[in-house]
């Protein structure tokens, strides 16, 4: 007898990847912030919900946002404290 439904687990297993890697950008990035006790969809709505033009090549691949996002400041500083050393 069968334990489940695979699809159901792949997208069980996928959304908690996705809501703990959600809470390790919370953790490292916005320590300090006004969002660092901020909920998930919080998050996505003022990060991650943008309208964004992606222009790719064999080199690199570019993000183009709005000049009227209002969270511009916010995303770039997340992004500036997610990359490496």
């Amino acid at each position: 007898m069968p334990i489940g439904h695979p699809p159901n687990q792949f997208r069980l297993l996928l959304s908690s990847l996705a809501y703990v890697l959600m809470d390790a950008i919370r953790r490292q990035a916005f320590k300090g912030t006004k969002l660092a006790n901020a909920q998930m969809t919080m998050i996505r709505l003022k990060l991650l919900k943008i309208g964004t033009v992606i222009l790719h090549n064999t080199r690199c691949v570019c993000f183009l946002l709005s000049s009227a996002y209002q969270h511009q400041s916010l995303f770039l500083n997340t992004a500036a404290r997610l990359r490496p050393p």
